[in-house]
């Protein structure tokens, strides 16, 4: 019979070698569409705010950035932009926020989100 001794590393070493990049990968997704889904809440709340009689596109910015510096981070927050638009002859504002995710792994470029919020503004009676 052979002296096996050491080959529990070996194990060890090819199966982390599958494992790791499959986790980080995962976790990866997971960040991306987390992040995601916040900048899209925060806009679509934003526009909301920014559509009301007594607000602007200047309200529903500061407010998209201020949720946005709550739930995940001041970088994600750094290109928010909102303007009046007019869909279909029905006036409205949109938010736009644009934002990088950085990679989990040693290599590989970030994961750009871009992200918009639509409200319709409201008519005074």
């Amino acid at each position: 019979m052979r002296d096996e001794r050491g080959s529990a590393v070996v194990d060890f070493v090819l199966v982390s070698l599958v494992l790791v990049p499959l986790v980080l990968g995962i976790m990866q997704v997971a960040l991306v569409m987390f992040v995601h889904n916040t900048l899209a809440s925060a806009a679509h709340e934003g526009a909301r705010r920014g559509a009301t009689i007594d607000r602007g596109p200047g309200d529903a910015a500061a407010l998209t950035r201020q949720q946005i510096r709550g739930a995940v981070a001041d970088r994600f927050a750094r290109d928010v932009s909102a303007r009046d638009t007019v869909v279909d002859g029905v006036p409205g504002v949109v938010v736009h926020v644009h934002a990088v995710v950085p990679a989990l792994g040693l290599w590989g470029p970030g994961v750009s989100v871009d992200v918009e919020g639509h409200a319709v503004k409201e008519q005074a009676p």
